[in-house]
């Protein structure tokens, strides 16, 4: 996937529709992107595991976005639903939907604790912490050379 028109035409546009645009938020999309599908080149996770679309993000995941953060904010409900596709699941739509899957994954920083950092190696610890969990596989080290190959 050619992430610069992945950025241009997606990830921009939905951060602005969210009114959660700045730079430091479309880099870590990017980044998250880079490190959770190699740029996009996965779909289904590898190994079976249950997360999709380019951002990796498992289905149980939205529904606790959905259910225990949107649900209270009627307003942004509304801008990230706006880009569903209701002929689709929720899991179709995190496969196939790059403008729902970018919403959702905006949304998940969202409501993490602190500023989005400004640098890339900063941003590989956000991910870590909030996106990946301190338990997870990925390792900041990881996020940093799959941002710089790929992007």
């Amino acid at each position: 996937m050619d992430l610069y028109q992945l950025k241009k035409y997606i990830i921009e546009p939905v951060l602005q529709v969210l009114k959660m645009y700045s730079v430091e938020a479309i880099e870590l999309v990017i980044g998250t992107c880079c490190q959770e599908s190699r740029g996009g080149r996965f779909i289904k996770q590898i190994g079976g595991g249950p997360a999709l679309g380019i951002y990796q993000m498992e289905p149980d995941t939205a529904k606790d976005i959905i259910n225990n953060y949107l649900k209270y904010r009627p307003e942004l409900y509304g801008r990230v639903f706006s880009f569903y596709n209701d002929k689709q699941t929720l899991e179709e739509n995190l496969k196939g939907n790059l403008y729902f899957q970018t919403a959702m994954c905006r949304v998940h920083y969202y409501r993490c604790k602190g500023a989005i950092p400004q640098s890339p190696k900063g941003q590989s610890m956000y991910w870590k912490k909030n996106y990946n969990t301190p338990s997870g596989k990925g390792k900041p080290e990881e996020y940093i050379a799959n941002y710089n190959e790929l992007y």
